[in-house]
């Protein structure tokens, strides 16, 4: 329904009211209407002391003197790895490399509610993990070292008091867990390297998703209907009663628009025994103006889910729903939201320089932030499931997620290692099965096909997304096979007969590449192989025996630097003007290779034209929208060059470049675009020092090393541990360095310095990190009471959810509303000399024609009062519907013989309605007429006003030219957010 009152009030109430505390929240520090639970998270990232080796030590026992372990922040590796991987000579089985243990120990203290679980959440820990708390030992987890695990430490903590916790991370080579035994191409890492929680609840409580098949919260969407823009939102939650008597649990489900606004409400009671679980099964819809999550506007729902026992709040998850539909059509390839899309991005491994697979948060999301800067629109998880801040990125910024199990080639055949993977994968898909951005499971070993126990484990957790099969030219079978999707390999001739779409899951990568795909629907899409380089210790590449850098592959830089080539992309995959110039203006230079999504391309030297051209018309490009332009130099001569994109004729787009002179002097970037710099001590912020000459052109090929010092609370990573960070080699006009924060805020300045250069500073302040987990998620939640009337005739067309109201022609009427405790309305005339008519319903086509269709018309010079008694104190969002109908019955309605004599449909109408509150002019509304609304959108009026609790509130429409008839169709009240 359109709303014509003017949406900036709206948003200045909103934003206000966002100010304002909640009520519930009690102590804590909660936005309005978020429910203060017996769920606490908090992050414990910080404050772990750690030891390297003795995997036969008992350093679990609590006299043990931990007090000269290095101090350490989570997410940790064993050990920071140079870009030569420390010179290890391993196979790619990796017998030696991080084939240790660490041992972790730290104190928390849990609250002093005996009647509180305690848990322990662990996001990933290389692989197997054993916990001791108070010297008891809890558990171990030795499925696999990618997904997420929990222990419950209710029975071994001390209640309001220090608790003393240890871990053994151990990573040594195990038979029994996938990707081992190898060979694997990438090299598996280790450590504490993902986020760890303490999290207490109440005895009852939502389980942890990866608990087993039903557990936890699982939504999905049954119906999706992008033409009508509806939906069918399906929500299972599964609660745990770990009391000795039974408890009477109520579960109400939020669905929360991106403006804070609950659109939809569930509720649901049951009693559970003592000791059980239940299963609440809710489902509802969305019938009005649903939002649809795509790669162009991922737009976010919220899903609270809170459970109530008595009325107070036990416990409260959110989750966010991204409402889409897709299928594999067997034509036209993927189709999103009803439209078809070539999928075009690529695989990523979590691999970071130094860092190995121990990434914060932030560059997690700078990964996908790139992506998304790229163009991309899918991305593949090479080749295991990734962190949960990459699922969170992807659903923010709309890119799709192609996610598998942990995998290389080869399996061990062993029932053991087989039970892994199959539990790895169910794992994988209950942790992150409410993310919107995956719609493919990898449901096989990559490269090898898939493996029917791990299809059919993934479809009965998950029977919606597609499964791919993960094949190569050497897996047999060339075809989906048991899966969804035939996803392959394609480095070179493929066997396909075109039966079916086929999906390059990994393949090479470039404008050439990317042609292939978009000119064939069939060819559904391609992530190329790799995003970024990667440690392995395949012995083929052309790295492998570098002194100075053996990552591999990759069209970036394991610094995430792009290659040559990759900055073609946005060109054809982004619709904002572009233009990039990939080779500098030297001497050497003989062709130069620009990517724009301009119609053609003019070059000026120092201010003179010099060369003009299309884009390339070669036929590798067939297919494309913007193929890359290639100038031929012939004629080179120093200077400055400028780049001219037109389309349509107009200039479009500019890039100027110049000769580079010699080095002079550094720069120094700072990559904090879009991200907080936080004081939590794992933290990694990456800076580039830039070789610039004295005119700030980079100068590319300048040799040399760059040495960086540092300031303030944050320290340069790897500075220490001999792994040649610091000084840095020069490569491509850049040298990269990690800064790494502190536990403390406060300004840091950055140095860099090389010889015969000038050196260069910047500066940057960290913040604060909230590691109350629930303050640092919840947002606002306003969840507003309402009611929707139908105004009619006694023989009007009631709808489920509609309240009637019909009365008597020329007669004031009241209806007593059951809302806000029970208010009065009143409708009449504002003078006694005017006119009031009501009419039933008269058939008019339209949505919400129920409505529209039949109503209240008034003829009065003062005009027509609806108003309010006995409403309480406070703000409220009136909607009004108006609408001069006629009708559509006929010889087959039984509405024909009224229509003999009603008359009201005739009746002028004014054209313009005014409508004020109170006496005081608020808005004008012009209403629309007619029989068929199928497709136009009726007239609606917004208005918010106050109430003093004590006076009633009159809303008066007037005919604001003349005194013609004055329609109310229906109108829906709600409470709404105070001024």
């Amino acid at each position: 329904m359109i709303l014509l009152k003017s949406k900036y009030l709206f948003i200045s109430l909103l934003l206000a009211f966002i100010l304002i505390g909640n009520i519930n929240a009690e102590n804590k520090k909660l936005p309005y209407g978020y429910r203060n639970s017996q769920r606490s998270k908090e992050c414990i990232n910080t404050n772990w002391r750690f030891h390297l080796g003795d995997p036969e030590a008992k350093f679990y026992e609590t006299s043990t003197n931990d007090s000269n372990w290095e101090m350490v922040s989570v997410p940790h590796t064993l050990k920071p790895t140079s870009l030569t991987l420390d010179l290890c000579e391993d196979s790619k089985e990796q017998p030696t490399f991080h084939r240790t243990v660490g041992w972790y120990r730290r104190d928390i203290k849990v609250s002093s509610n005996s009647d509180k679980k305690v848990f322990l959440e662990f996001e990933g820990a290389h692989q197997v993990t054993n916990l001791w708390v108070n010297g008891k030992h809890v558990g171990e987890f030795a499925v696999t070292g990618y997904t997420p695990f929990h222990f419950d430490i209710s029975n071994f903590v001390n209640r309001g008091a220090s608790n003393q916790i240890t871990l053994m991370v151990d990573n040594r080579r195990n038979e029994n867990i996938p990707p081992d035994p190898g060979p694997f191409d990438y090299v598996k890492f280790s450590g504490l390297y993902r986020d760890v929680y303490l999290v207490e609840t109440d005895k009852v409580h939502i389980t942890f998703n990866w608990e087993a098949l039903k557990a936890g919260i699982n939504i999905t969407t049954p119906t999706v209907d992008v033409v009508n823009k509806n939906a069918v939102i399906d929500i299972k939650t599964v609660v745990k009663n770990e009391n000795s008597t039974s408890r009477k649990c109520e579960v109400i489900q939020r669905i929360i628009n991106n403006e804070g606004i609950v659109v939809l409400k569930l509720k649901a009671e049951e009693t559970i025994e003592a000791g059980r679980e239940f299963e609440f099964n809710q489902i509802g819809s969305i019938e009005d103006d649903v939002q649809f999550w795509d790669v162009d506007n991922p737009y976010l729902y919220r899903v609270n889910t809170e459970v109530l026992i008595d009325g107070k709040s036990i416990d409260c998850l959110e989750n966010r729903l991204g409402i889409r539909s897709f299928r594999l059509d067997n034509e036209l390839g993927f189709i999103l939201n009803g439209k078809p899309i070539t999928l075009v991005g690529f695989n990523r491994h979590q691999h970071y320089a130094y860092l190995g697979d121990a990434l914060p948060n932030s560059l997690h999301k700078k990964d996908m932030l790139q992506f998304k800067q790229l163009g991309f629109n899918v991305m593949r998880t090479a080749h295991y499931p990734h962190d949960n801040a990459i699922m969170e990125a992807c659903d923010e910024l709309g890119i799709l997620v192609y996610e598998e199990a942990p995998t290389w080639t080869t399996m061990n055949a062993t029932e053991k290692w087989f039970d892994n993977l199959e539990l790895s994968a169910r794992m994988m898909v209950r942790n992150h099965r409410n993310h919107p951005s995956i719609v493919i499971w990898g449901a096989g070993i990559n490269h090898r096909g898939y493996v029917p126990q791990i299809h059919c484990a993934i479809k009965q957790e998950d029977p919606v997304r597609l499964t791919a099969s993960q094949g190569a030219r050497w897996t047999g079978w060339q075809a989906s096979g048991l899966t969804d999707i035939n996803a392959n390999m394609l480095y070179g001739p493929f066997i396909w007969d075109r039966s079916e779409p086929m999906f390059a899951m990994e393949g090479h990568h470039g404008p050439a590449t990317v042609a292939v795909h978009k000119r064939d629907p069939k060819m559904a899409g391609i992530i190329s192989w790799t995003a970024h380089a990667y440690y392995t210790f395949h012995p083929t590449h052309p790295k492998y025996k570098s002194m100075k850098d053996r990552t591999r592959s990759g069209a970036m830089t394991i610094f995430r630097q792009p290659k040559k080539g990759l900055l073609w992309y946005p060109s054809e995959m982004c619709e904002e003007p572009y233009l990039h110039i990939e080779e500098g203006w030297t001497p050497n230079v003989k062709e130069l290779n620009i990517y724009s999504n301009a119609d053609e391309i003019e070059l000026f030297l120092n201010g003179k034209s010099f060369m003009k051209q299309k884009p390339s018309s070669d036929t590798s490009y067939i297919g494309l929208d913007h193929p890359p332009y290639l100038f031929k130099i012939d004629n080179y001569k120093k200077g400055k060059l400028k780049a001219i994109g037109y389309k349509n004729g107009n200039e479009f787009v500019t890039q100027t470049i110049q000769t580079p002179l010699k080095p002079h002097h550094l720069n120094l970037v700072l990559d904090t675009l879009n991200r907080k710099f936080e004081a939590d001590g794992s933290d990694i912020l990456v800076a580039y020092a830039q070789v610039l000459d004295k005119n700030g052109t980079l100068v590319r090929d300048s040799v040399g090393e760059v040495e960086f010092s540092i300031s303030g609370p944050a320290k340069i990573y790897g500075d220490n541990a001999n792994i040649n960070a610091n000084p840095m080699f020069i490569e491509n006009g850049e040298a990269p360095v990690l800064i790494q924060a502190d536990t403390n805020t406060g300004k840091i300045t950055i140095s860099a310095k090389s010889k015969g250069l000038k050196t260069a500073k910047a500066t940057v302040i960290s913040t604060p990190k909230e590691n109350d987990m629930i303050i640092a998620n919840a947002q606002p939640i306003y969840d507003f009471e309402n009611i929707k009337v139908d105004l009619g005739a006694n023989d009007q067309l009631i709808q489920f959810g509609w309240t009637p109201w019909n009365s008597e022609d020329n007669k004031p009427s009241s209806k007593d509303l059951d809302i806000f405790g029970g208010i009065k309305a009143n409708i009449r005339t504002a003078s006694n000399n005017g006119v009031i008519r009501w009419l039933g319903e008269m058939n008019v086509i339209g949505k919400y024609g129920f409505t529209y269709g039949e109503g209240v018309m008034a003829i009065d010079e003062k005009g027509l009062e609806l108003s309010f008694t006995n409403i309480p104190k406070g703000t409220y969002k009136l909607n009004t519907i108006h609408h001069a109908p006629k009708t559509n019955s006929d010889l087959m309605d039984t509405n024909v013989d009224k229509l003999k004599s009603a008359r009201i449909t005739s009746m002028p109408y004014a054209n313009k309605i005014s409508i004020s509150v109170n006496d005081e002019l608020y808005s004008t509304v012009e209403p629309t007429n007619g029989k068929n609304m199928q497709f136009d959108r009726v007239a609606e009026s917004t208005t918010i006003f106050t109430s003093d609790g004590i006076n009633p509130v009159t809303i008066t429409f007037k005919d604001a030219e003349t005194n013609k008839g004055i329609w109310l169709n229906a109108f829906t009240l709600s409470s709404w957010k105070d001024k």
